[in-house]
């Protein structure tokens, strides 16, 4: 692929052991570009968190290997997942993950902090991500003062925060309505389009499927091939 930045070869996660083990990912291998959204579809249990949480770093295959951006991800140390985490990959979760006590402008702005850029830099930068979002008024507003869907747009605008090249989002829609849900993988394909961004976002949502440049469909860890039947 063209200047491709995600490259998973042969990955498998297995958890347990003997008669217990349970195979959550098994012998995944495919690749992303810049510039593109691909949606990672399946059903509850099919092992789309374990598959971006292993491409993110957040845990390690039983097998196979994980380059993003350059970086070998599978024979990281742990400080350079650290920074693999902090400057190269952005992350949008289902529980929006947003700092209670903090505004909208102080959530964005925490990893710019553990980056140490500079207050008046970083002051800009939130200022700026919060109008990419459609939130610049609302910079000064708690969380339990917005909506699920202001709070996940805040939760993308933090995730871009150190302007990553790659943004894994698990199921970003998963609490909210569909209307809502449909507006920020919206605002997520015009993110990545735009920044020229790879998106890692993985649904069970089959009306989100046309906003993506391309789907996978996991079925019990594995990829479904061509023309296998689609679960709903």
């Amino acid at each position: 692929m063209a200047d491709e930045l995600v490259r998973v070869e042969g990955i498998s996660r297995d958890f347990g052991s003997g008669d217990r083990v349970v195979h959550a990912v098994r012998e995944v291998s495919f690749t992303a570009g810049r510039g593109e959204l691909v949606a990672i579809r399946g059903r509850s249990g099919a092992g789309k968190t374990t598959l971006l949480n292993l491409i993110g770093g957040l845990d390690m295959p039983t097998a196979g290997r994980i380059h993003v951006a350059g970086h070998e991800v599978t024979s990281a140390g742990e400080r350079e997942l650290l920074a693999l985490r902090r400057d190269t990959i952005g992350f949008v979760f289902q529980s929006f993950g947003l700092i209670p006590i903090l505004s909208a402008a102080e959530n964005v702005g925490v990893p710019m902090r553990l980056a140490k850029v500079p207050a008046a830099e970083r002051e800009q930068r939130v200022a700026v991500l919060l109008e990419l979002v459609g939130l610049g008024g609302h910079a000064a507003q708690r969380p339990y003062e917005m909506s699920g869907g202001q709070q996940q747009r805040v939760a993308i605008a933090r995730a871009l925060a150190n302007d990553p090249p790659l943004l894994i989002a698990d199921e970003p829609t998963g609490q909210l309505d569909s209307e809502t849900g449909r507006s920020v993988m919206d605002l997520l394909r015009a993110l990545v389009h735009a920044r020229g961004m790879t998106a890692l976002v993985a649904t069970h949502d089959p009306t989100l499927m046309e906003l993506a440049d391309r789907v996978l469909v996991l079925r019990d860890g594995r990829l479904a091939e061509a023309g296998e039947p689609v679960p709903a």
